[in-house]
């Protein structure tokens, strides 16, 4: 006999049979305090600003949340299981980088520069995990070093090839006109224009949140954040989970790169540097635990929207720019607190 809402559960009975209602199991939710935070964003900024609740104005918020987001999703999940990774904003650029100078040095058909970015970028990834699984040193430590060598390498092989800090235009070569409709595309719903990146961002967001709803490697990713050792010593691969998730990291990087290549022809450089503690804060404003085995995939996409609505809310209501890392800190600060309230609430009423 299982107990039923409302009445206490008999005596013996087994807890693990006793019905969860639906608001205990929506209080457990990570990303339930950045959406009460993207709400009340949202309402903030309708209020101050009069041109932020124009059609136009909301294809211009999703565009820069789902840059944010796209990278956002794939980090939370590092989050989850227990890792960071510093090097994500500069490694966007690298991408971006091998794509335009291996298509313009061996005159090939651009796709063949993707593709090659493709598997370098994801060689990074494949780096980032290895070493960190093999020489047991933090991933702070691990991807700074990277974060640190792929800057070098950026503006070095950019000179050393280009002659200058930036890439040579490739938008007359053959396959960039396709590639830009798969990168870099946009179209126009109810007076609405929309990018791609928005359809990217969804479709990483929905794989994201099936991985770890859905699957086995979901399981263990929770299970490695909770504790190596522990998932370990009851069979979960820790190396080989920790290595795919630096690669999943690395195709959202790759997936970037080719957003910023085929939106403007040319790559800067220098471009990057910073947007790693960006894809950071979606994700803990999104419900991720610095410490690793709690977190969602929906909630680095929240955190991400929140990003886009505060960046052109501020425009739309004409102040100041450089309000924004003030807004950024105190979002930060109210959406730690406001997750661990959430997470405390969610223990007491199991």
């Amino acid at each position: 006999m299982t107990a039923t809402p409302g009445q206490p559960a008999p005596a013996g009975a087994d807890e693990r049979l006793l019905r969860t209602s639906q608001l205990r199991k929506l209080l457990g939710r990570p990303e339930l305090g950045s959406l009460v935070g993207a709400v009340a964003v949202f309402i903030f900024f309708s209020i101050v600003a009069d041109s932020f609740l124009r059609a136009t104005s909301l294809g211009t918020v999703l565009y820069a949340a789902s840059t944010i987001g796209i990278m956002a999703a794939p980090v939370a999940l590092l989050m989850i299981g227990g890792e960071f990774d510093l090097s994500a904003g500069v490694m966007v650029t690298s991408s971006a980088l091998i794509s335009s100078m291996f298509s313009y040095q061996m005159t090939a058909n651009v796709w063949v520069g993707v593709f090659v970015s493709l598997l370098v970028t994801l060689a990074f990834g494949a780096f980032n995990g290895f070493m960190l699984t093999r020489t047991k040193l933090p991933s702070f430590i691990i991807t700074l070093g990277t974060f640190l060598m792929l800057t070098g390498l950026n503006l070095g092989f950019t000179k050393l090839i280009s002659g200058t800090v930036s890439t040579k235009a490739i938008g007359d070569m053959e396959g960039f006109a396709s590639a830009r409709k798969v990168f870099a595309s946009e179209w126009t719903v109810g007076g609405v224009e929309l990018k791609v990146t928005i359809l990217w961002w969804a479709l990483l967001v929905a794989v994201a949140t099936w991985i770890l709803l859905r699957t086995r490697f979901g399981n263990w990713i929770y299970a490695v954040g909770g504790g190596a050792d522990a998932a370990r010593a009851v069979g979960v691969p820790v190396i080989r989970t920790k290595i795919g998730l630096y690669l999943g990291v690395a195709f959202a990087a790759w997936v970037s790169g080719q957003h910023l290549l085929f939106s403007y022809d040319v790559v800067q450089s220098g471009e990057g540097v910073g947007n790693e503690l960006t894809y950071i804060i979606a994700a803990v404003i999104g419900g991720c635990l610095i410490t690793g085995g709690y977190g969602s995939a929906i909630g680095s996409a929240v955190g991400a929207f929140i990003f886009g609505m505060t960046g052109k809310g501020i425009v739309y209501a004409e102040w100041n720019p450089d309000w924004f890392k003030f807004f950024l800190g105190a979002m930060l600060l109210l959406a730690t607190l406001l997750n661990a309230w959430v997470r405390k609430r969610a223990e007491a009423t199991k």
